[in-house]
């Protein structure tokens, strides 16, 4: 569980280190989205919740065109949007990051790909990796009817492709986004060798750099 990473010893590192850009989970070869988001001009933002969001919002701060990701709560009240809470179970909050992205560099539909592709497991239900709780599922919270209508048509996409051996669960959800506490922001480049990050993270951003290294960038993008 994620909490209890947060009180590893610095010794529990080597036990925990990633060894391949697979170490985590397995890329899968998502293909490009059928329907391409039409965004207009401007910066735009997204939401997407999969699994602890220190490794959602990692993987994001690399790609080209994103601006900012801030890791947050999504589904629940503003009342409940705090991590003890979150962490008890309950709150209908799923750990998420806001993205705010530029679309004339990488569009809506491109992020969704990369998503699936690198970022979550779409068919484990309440889980991702070591963390289970229904605030660790795979929700995507789309701000705008067209990314309403890129993620359905995605997500049939996908279904059809029967890329997973197991059915996709991964929601379609609104809510309100609250950002985390200072210390959940920026997480993985302020502490790259935490046993969390090295195990199930890093492994995350290394496979979005072999995967897609066209919208690749190696800066962090802090949020």
């Amino acid at each position: 569980m994620k909490q209890a990473a947060l009180a590893l010893a610095a010794g529990a590192v080597a036990l925990a280190s990633c060894q391949s850009a697979t170490a985590g989970e397995a890329v899968v070869a998502a293909p490009m989205a059928k329907r391409q988001a039409a965004e207009g001009r401007g910066l735009k933002t997204a939401v997407f919740a999969g699994g602890c969001f220190w490794g959602v919002e990692a993987v994001f701060s690399h790609v080209k065109g994103v601006k900012s990701a801030v890791s947050g709560y999504a589904g629940g009240t503003k009342a409940s949007a705090d991590y003890d809470t979150v962490s008890a179970g309950g709150t209908r909050h799923a750990e998420a990051v806001r993205v705010t992205y530029d679309p004339a560099v990488i569009r809506y539909d491109q992020l969704l790909r990369i998503y699936f592709a690198v970022i979550a497991d779409p068919t484990l239900k309440n889980r991702q990796g070591p963390d289970v709780g229904a605030q660790y599922r795979t929700a995507l919270f789309p701000q705008n009817s067209e990314q309403s209508a890129v993620a359905r048509a995605y997500l049939a996409q996908l279904g059809a492709a029967r890329l997973w051996k197991s059915p996709i669960v991964t929601t379609l959800e609104q809510g309100a986004f609250y950002r985390a506490e200072a210390y959940h922001q920026d997480f993985a480049a302020k502490n790259p060798n935490h046993p969390y990050i090295r195990r199930w993270d890093a492994p995350k951003v290394a496979a979005l750099k072999a995967t897609y290294p066209g919208v690749w960038k190696a800066s962090f993008t802090t949020g």
